[in-house]
């Protein structure tokens, strides 16, 4: 299959990055790229555009970009700042145009690869604290967690999107 063609993990890159990490940014890159194909071309009314209880594609683009965040700083030994918390509580509000969400997560996601980078891995199995209730975790957890989350509303948003072209 052609490399332009074959997702991430198929394209031989990133080697010089340990396999989880590599695995995660891999999932984090298909993320990106499956929004782009799917999201790209949606008008500001379609992407913001919620079927019954199914949330718009505009909550999926924040979502993603506030949870790979929030999940990246319990990886990093913090708490959440008081801007994240805004953050959370503003992801479901309307609005937001198509260009300026997707260069949003394009931006989220540059930016966490180099927190994803920065870990070792040795450290994987090393514990973390997640919320207020400081539920316990590990440092790898916390990163496949961060692939799998953003996975599971990439497919939201796909589902949406082409629910909102109708």
């Amino acid at each position: 299959m052609n490399a332009q063609v074959s997702e991430p993990w198929l394209r031989g890159t990133l080697t010089d990055v340990a396999a989880v990490q590599r695995a995660v940014l891999h999932a984090l890159e298909l993320a990106g790229e499956d929004l782009h194909r799917w999201c790209d071309s949606l008008t500001d009314e379609e992407v913001n555009r919620a079927h019954g209880k199914i949330a718009s594609v505009a909550f999926q683009l924040r979502h993603i970009v506030g949870s790979i965040d929030r999940l990246l700083t319990y990886a990093e030994e913090k708490q959440l700042s008081a801007e994240q918390l805004e953050y959370l509580k503003a992801e479901d509000q309307q609005g937001g145009n198509t260009a300026t969400l997707m260069a949003m997560l394009d931006r989220s996601l540059a930016e966490a690869a180099g927190r994803i980078r920065a870990f070792s891995p040795t450290e994987l199995e090393s514990p973390r604290v997640v919320g207020k209730k400081q539920l316990p975790a590990t440092l790898g957890g916390l990163l496949v967690h961060v692939a799998d989350h953003t996975q599971r509303h990439v497919g939201q948003a796909i589902v949406t999107a082409k629910l909102a072209r109708g």
